[in-house]
């Protein structure tokens, strides 16, 4: 464990994946100043206002979400949204870090206006794919409780093959469905068949889905539009695990009989532990090198 004697860190909203961090952080050493977490103990010192949250600390830590489009933090345990403003931010000492999962267009431009060095740690590989497999056995887990039938011997799509999409399409050959990835780019298709799973280009999608019992979507954008859909079969289940609002017309799906769940966020919903300690093999590094000493 990496030691963090005589930091001082913040760590605003978030979920069991924040506490779980946070005690990681506490016992490296780092005193840990938390708002709107229900976490307690040795170098952890609770706020009930975010000012004093931030008074005195060298670096935020937000929610892996980080805000919505109101600027609101995300938070599992804050009855009422707190809304981040530059006035908030603007209590951190200029280029002081701010880490935060995913950064919308609104708090990556408020961050860096006011100075501050924003880490977003899911572009961050040695994140993303420990995160892919919290995310792969969520998924899984979703079409088993909602499919009639075994992943086993079903027919599955993934669209998409990046570090989710990987993991993902490895598990369910593993648990023997015949799985098809679908990509763009040659190198991930050649890198599916060198797997051992069948690689089809995104332009043929149209004709892999006449009997296909389950999609999963790794893709943040339009892919599962309304022309696609109705070639989908009305027993067909989509589980769309891209960052909302997902690359599922979802409207269009309900429309035409099609079940399609939205699930981004996966591992803090399934495995918060994991996802967590996750966070915390990578955090402390991030801090040792942007903290200014």
């Amino acid at each position: 464990m990496q030691k963090l004697t005589g930091l001082i860190v913040a760590v605003m909203g978030g979920d069991a994946r924040e506490v779980t961090l946070v005690e990681h952080l506490a016992d490296a050493g780092a005193t840990v100043k938390t708002f709107g977490l229900p976490v307690s103990g040795g170098n952890i010192i609770p706020c009930r206002e975010p000012e004093k949250c931030l008074a005195g600390v060298q670096a935020l830590i937000l929610p892996v979400p980080g805000v919505n489009q109101y600027m609101q933090l995300h938070s599992a345990y804050l009855e009422r949204p707190l809304k981040v403003t530059g006035e908030l931010l603007a209590l951190l000492p200029s280029g002081s870090p701010v880490l935060v999962g995913m950064a919308r267009k609104p708090l990556r431009e408020l961050v860096e206006s006011i100075g501050l060095d924003l880490v977003e740690l899911m572009k961050l590989d040695e994140v993303a794919i420990l995160n892919s497999i919290p995310s792969a056995e969520g998924a899984v887990q979703m079409a088993m409780e909602s499919m009639p039938i075994t992943i086993h011997g079903s027919k599955a799509i993934v669209l998409g093959f990046g570090r989710t999409g990987q993991t993902l399409a490895q598990l369910l050959s593993a648990m023997h469905a015949q799985t098809t990835v679908v990509a763009r780019d040659p190198a991930q298709l050649a890198r599916a068949v060198a797997m051992g799973l069948k690689a089809v280009h995104f332009n043929e999608l149209m004709n892999c889905l006449s009997d296909v019992d389950v999609i999963f979507n790794t893709v943040p954008a339009p892919v599962l539009d309304k022309d696609v859909l109705v070639k989908v079969p009305s027993t067909t289940l989509i589980i769309d695990l891209a960052s909302a609002p997902g690359g599922t017309d979802f409207a269009s799906a309900e429309e035409l009989g099609v079940k399609a769940i939205l699930a981004p966020g996966l591992p803090g919903k399934v495995a918060p532990k994991t996802a967590g300690r996750i966070l915390a093999q990578v955090v402390p590094r991030i801090l040792l090198q942007r903290v200014k000493h």
